[in-house]
């Protein structure tokens, strides 16, 4: 175990969270830096936006089966065991997509990258974990990685949405950069030691215990709700809604969703001192009710910069909500099991960023674009209210 600073500015100097704090920019890379040229693929390849939405789909489709079991290996051998190759592999299949041009191929090598990235959203949450026992450094440490991952979301769509004013293929070569990350990771990091469980029936045993603590299964399915409609509703069709009502180019479109997650880096980065405040519970709440009020909105602003209003109502609520899920699964999970439980919660984020694009995807095709927002605040604000009745 490695020695912190009592001064809690000092954690984020901490060169074991810096090397987390780039597997993070990692996890949130490969959706964040293409969603503004979605209609650009459209374009070029000639398909329709629920072809394109598969784009989504087939990255985060791989996390439900492939989470659950990367973090069993990573519980049984170790987290860098299972973090290095899954970065060098979202590198190099996620990279190869801006060398091809054939849309069946294109779709195969996101599957692919999907099988890299199903362990990352996870394994930094359990390293941090790992790494910081107290409770203070642990909120604090959460809620700069939850900041880093809202800069790196600010930036991508950014940076995706300016180069693909050079060509729809650029930005899908960003995630050649995963590969010098897995470099440094495997000579640079050395990860906590972690006593393991000897016996892999009582392993198990264990973790079919925790899954029948209440407050875990409502964590995995807080996480599955927040991205159903952050993945479907948001980044899927917000660029569809953007470039068809106010004609503007991916560049803008980038600029907008930059904002959202500068919102969240604000938030974020003041998480640790809302939780002195606050409950996790209390935030979790108040957030699914900015997520619905910001939803709501959207299809009823003509004015296309009052779309900043909506983004960062959807960013505040972020920036409560995400550190919230992943304090509250780390306080529950014990620390041999722990790999495994933040995994299944990869999974049900998974889970909810696969079926996020279908389900809104029947939305737009029956019913048009504005329920694909409606239809996500009704979710957001719903679970609100179940959870503030049935919650724990």
């Amino acid at each position: 175990m490695i020695r912190i600073s009592n001064t809690e500015e000092k954690i984020y100097q901490n060169t074991k969270l810096q090397i987390i704090f780039s597997v993070t920019l990692m996890s949130v890379l490969a959706v964040s830096s293409v969603s503004p040229i979605f209609p650009e693929v459209q374009k070029y390849f000639n398909v329709s936006p629920e072809e394109v939405g598969l784009l989504v789909t087939l990255f985060t489709l791989p996390g439900i089966f492939f989470t659950p079991f990367f973090g069993i290996l990573a519980d049984r051998f170790g987290r860098k065991a299972v973090l290095i190759p899954s970065l060098l592999l979202f590198g190099i299949a996620g990279g190869t997509m801006g060398l091809t041009f054939n849309f069946t191929l294109l779709l195969i090598l996101r599957f692919l990258q999907g099988v890299g990235g199903a362990s990352l959203g996870s394994l930094n949450i359990t390293l941090i974990g790992d790494i910081f026992s107290d409770v203070s450094k642990r909120s604090t440490a959460m809620g700069y990685n939850a900041s880093v991952l809202s800069v790196g979301t600010a930036f991508y769509p950014f940076i995706g949405g300016s180069l693909g004013i050079l060509g729809w293929n650029y930005p899908f070569l960003l995630p050649f950069v995963a590969i010098p990350v897995g470099i440094i990771t495997l000579f640079w990091f050395k990860e906590p030691e972690i006593t393991r469980n000897r016996s892999a029936a009582d392993y198990f045993k264990k973790i079919f215990q925790g899954l029948r603590d209440k407050r875990i299964l409502w964590i995995f399915f807080i996480s599955m709700m927040t991205f159903t409609f952050f993945y479907g509703s948001y980044l899927t069709y917000f660029p569809f809604f953007m470039s068809h009502s106010f004609k503007i180019n991916t560049f803008i479109i980038g600029i907008f969703l930059s904002s959202m997650s500068i919102s969240v880096a604000i938030t974020s980065s003041q998480f640790g001192k809302l939780s002195s405040k606050m409950s996790q519970q209390f935030m979790i709440k108040i957030a699914f009710a900015l997520y619905g009020l910001s939803l709501f909105i959207i299809p009823l602003i003509h004015d296309v910069w009052f779309l900043f209003l909506a983004t960062t109502l959807f960013g505040f609520a972020q920036g409560m909500n995400i550190p919230s899920i992943q304090l509250l699964l780390v306080r529950f999970s014990p620390p041999q099991q722990r790999a495994a439980f933040m995994s299944l919660n990869g999974m049900s984020l998974r889970l909810g960023q696969t079926i996020g694009p279908l389900i809104m995807g029947i939305f737009f095709s029956t019913l048009g674009i504005t329920w694909v927002f409606w239809a996500g605040a009704a979710l957001a604000v719903g679970f609100s209210i179940a959870f503030s009745v049935f919650g724990f």
